[in-house]
């Protein structure tokens, strides 16, 4: 199809706004994507034709916000090419998907001194849930480091293996250095040695087509916000014996088959992981936030997003005194290396830098009094920070409404920036 930005962004009218009279630049896409007014459009419609509680009412509102919220389970099954909608589990977000993931799985799973593999470039959501779970159950966690120039080193990763290892859980694209991990062969790995794998999606499934089948992995997590639908839902796809073998996360109503004070006997996943009353109206939002990654084809987002990614990379390199993190490999064919994932590490759609000695807050908050929104600090990977010799970067990550026009932008306002310096 003909990518057509300038149609794409008159989707998104937050993007036509101005910031302190500048027009707004939105480089903030790894914290958070702008929402399509045909999601707006779809929750406001819900809410005033067909609110009502799911699940458990016979009467006309009721079922039909059921169909919705269901049809939405299978929109999600569709677009991760699961095999069954069994194995999609609706929750807050991916944080909560990896908290649900290392709570319930280190319950039934794991024993005093067993260990999980993560890795370096972690985001603290894949980092704190599996140090809770040590605090309660004396596990451990191995860490899988990585060079220089941001790749994980998987001849070390191989070496972490002993029979204590229970689980791998790492992330399929780092929020700081754009590395796209070789999950596949991660994932390959660790079943030689009958671990499963979790991969945090939360920057992934909005970039590039996802197959867990092809994938293999056990767990997938991902993020509403991040694939341009509402806040506070996200997914975790499980494998349906992992997730038959796994107790429940938290109980209440939805998730029961029958309670009485003596015993209480559960639902089937994925219900069973779903106590209460769901986001139904946010479902609904997120299935036509797929429904509109997928009628723009993520083959053409991908395109679109590595074409950015490199010209960004290539136009900031120019700077004096920039240093950007990561994409220290050469770029390679995206569809072959999401197929074999052997040889090349893509960085995707996030460059973090800083420039010289100034401070990232400062850049930022200088950017931002240009109209160009960047992310600053650790980003929620304190880890990796350390393993960079840095406190914070600047952050500027890419959407599918952004255009390299943004991006002589952004280099113009650093240049800007740093001559004040």
């Amino acid at each position: 199809m003909n990518y057509d930005i300038e149609k794409i962004r008159e989707d998104f009218p937050i993007l036509s706004r101005k910031i302190h009279g500048k027009p707004l630049v939105y480089l903030d896409n790894a914290a958070t994507t702008q929402k399509p007014l045909c999601v707006l459009d779809a929750m406001r419609h819900e809410y005033l034709n067909e609110n009502a509680n799911v699940h458990r009412g016979v009467h006309y509102l009721s079922v039909q916000a059921t169909e919705l919220h269901e049809q939405a389970r299978e929109t999600v099954r569709r677009f991760l090419n699961a095999k069954n909608t069994t194995e999609i589990v609706f929750t807050r977000g991916t944080t909560e998907g990896l908290n649900l993931i290392a709570s319930t799985f280190s319950e039934a799973i794991m024993q005093p001194g067993d260990e999980v593999i993560v890795s370096v470039m972690e985001h603290h959501s894949n980092i704190v849930p599996w140090q809770l779970a040590a605090n309660r159950k004396g596990i451990h966690l191995r860490v899988i480091p990585m060079s220089d120039d941001g790749v994980l080193d998987i001849e070390a990763y191989h070496n972490l293996f002993n029979e204590k290892t229970k689980i791998v859980s790492v992330t399929h694209v780092s929020n700081v250095l754009g590395t796209v991990n070789p999950v596949e062969d991660i994932i390959h790995i660790a079943h030689k040695h009958g671990v499963p794998c979790v991969v945090d999606g939360a920057q992934s499934a909005p970039h590039f087509k996802i197959d867990v089948q092809q994938l293999d992995c056990d767990f997938y997590v991902c993020s509403g916000h991040k694939m341009y639908g509402p806040t506070g839902v996200g997914v975790l796809y499980g494998k349906e014996d992992w997730l038959d073998r796994l107790p429940p996360y938290q109980g209440g109503g939805e998730m029961i088959d029958h309670v009485s004070f003596e015993n209480t006997t559960f639902e089937q996943p994925p219900l069973k992981f779903e106590a209460g009353t769901p986001d139904y109206i946010a479902t609904h939002g997120l299935a036509v936030a797929i429904d509109y990654l997928e009628k723009l084809g993520m083959d053409n987002i991908a395109a679109h997003e590595h074409a950015l990614t490199e010209y960004a990379v290539q136009r900031l390199s120019q700077i004096d005194a920039i240093h950007i993190y990561g994409h220290g490999l050469a770029y390679g064919n995206r569809n072959s290396q999401l197929s074999t994932l052997n040889s090349k590490h893509l960085s995707d759609a996030v460059i973090s830098f800083n420039v010289g000695r100034i401070h990232h807050m400062d850049m930022g908050t200088l950017l931002d009094q240009l109209g160009i929104a960047v992310r600053t600090g650790h980003h929620c990977a304190q880890p990796l920070m350390d393993r960079l010799g840095v406190l914070g970067t600047v952050r500027a990550s890419f959407a599918l409404y952004n255009t390299k026009e943004e991006i002589d932008t952004l280099a113009e306002g650093i240049e800007r920036v740093s001559k004040m310096f």
